[in-house]
């Protein structure tokens, strides 16, 4: 629509100063025909932009062999339509040879006038003070000047469409980048809650039959030695104490405004703490460590710590063993768990528990491996081995 009204007001101006581009033009009526015919077509050009150039390249010479009065309007109408071939054909193969095309066409319709203005009678040059002919310089003006003109048409249409293409490419990007982002935040947070969930199991595990073993024991001798008994009701104690502190670690990394307090994690050095928490059920416990002892990573610490109290809460709910053998071994590369029992092993028909893919879990997070089953000649096995040397070196 604003195409359309600049032509007919450029049209109506021409034709009211007289500025004609060709002698003898038509009619203001008729002018104003042609300027309606080249503009209609815009506005289905981006739908149809290839069909849109055919249609005003045709109009376009149609109107100047009708010597149509203003030349500035069509010419910026035929721009338009090449420039919008360059910007919207999806087919770019389509695209460069029907440019092409018209532009040839042009310079064929160009050079036809050129050549009729040369062989014609020669035109009226009054203030002509060049050095050059003027005839040859007007053919010279006009060449230059449809040469800029289609040469910018095809290279602007043609940026516009590069320019479209990266910002299309980089919103592709930016959504997969979007999407990566949430799939990574989905898959941490998946993460996390299996650590939480796996913390939870072997903190109310150990500590709960810990308590309940205490517990029996002192309804047992509360008449016949209430100082066992007292003892056995203060280890409960103890024992709920310590459980408490943990979930509460752990509750608290769950709070949205909470800072995860690294330092409340166990580690090695409360091996000692859970041995005799396990001794205060009857257990027969032997702690042995190989190796020169050194420091490793807190979450391999972490994780041994889990791993063997995970095993002692099998060896108290299943086992009914007299001894329990934990060995810890420093090897060079690695860090070597293991804890063996004289029970009688897991009942098999309860099959693999949670404690069990918790520990799996837990050691795969560090390269780590699991070996669990029963012995030959009696018991039970845990053995968990957890590459330190790679992580040390970070």
């Amino acid at each position: 629509m604003i195409v359309l009204l600049c032509a007919i007001e450029v049209t109506t101006l021409v034709n009211s100063m007289g500025a004609f581009a060709f002698r003898n033009p038509p009619s203001l009526a008729a002018q104003l025909v042609w300027m309606v015919a080249l503009s209609v077509p815009l506005v289905v050009r981006r739908r149809y932009p290839l069909a849109v150039v055919v249609v005003v390249s045709v109009i376009f010479i149609a109107a100047q062999m009708n010597r149509v009065g203003d030349n500035l309007v069509p010419s910026a109408i035929l721009f338009l339509a090449i420039f919008t071939v360059g910007a919207w054909e999806r087919n770019r193969v389509v695209a460069r040879w029907s440019r092409v095309g018209v532009i040839v066409s042009m310079f064929l319709w160009l050079g036809f006038n050129l050549v009729r203005a040369l062989l014609g009678p020669r035109g009226d040059f009054e203030n002509a003070a060049g050095p050059i002919d003027p005839v040859l310089a007007s053919v010279l003006y006009g060449l230059e000047f449809n040469v800029f003109f289609f040469l910018f048409a095809y290279v602007v249409g043609e940026m516009a469409w590069l320019g479209a293409r990266r910002l299309a490419q980089l919103e592709f990007q930016q959504e997969e980048l979007r999407r990566s982002q949430e799939q990574n935040t989905r898959g941490a947070i998946t993460a996390e809650r299996m650590r939480i969930a796996r913390d939870l199991h072997d903190v109310v595990a150990h500590h709960v039959s810990v308590m309940g073993i205490q517990a029996g024991a002192a309804r047992r001798v509360l008449d016949s030695d209430p100082a066992l008994a007292r003892d056995a009701l203060q280890t409960v104690e103890q024992t709920a104490r310590t459980a408490i502190s943990e979930l509460r670690g752990l509750l608290g990394v769950l709070r949205a405004d909470a800072e995860p307090d690294l330092k409340a994690a166990p580690g090695l050095d409360d091996l000692p703490e859970l041995l005799e928490n396990a001794r205060a059920t009857g257990l027969d416990v032997s702690h042995g460590v190989y190796g020169a002892p050194r420091e490793v990573p807190s979450g391999v610490a972490l994780s041994a710590y889990r791993v063997v109290q995970e095993a002692l809460t099998n060896v108290v709910k299943h086992a009914d063993a007299k001894h329990v053998d934990v060995r810890m071994r420093f090897l060079d590369s690695a860090l070597e768990v293991e804890i063996t029992d004289d029970g009688r092993g897991r009942p098999s028909q309860t099959g693999p528990g949670f404690g069990l893919v918790g520990m799996r879990e837990r050691l795969a997070v560090h390269g780590g491996s699991l070996e669990a089953g029963p012995r030959r000649e009696a018991g039970y096995l845990v053995r968990a081995s957890l590459p330190t040397a790679s992580e040390e070196k970070a």
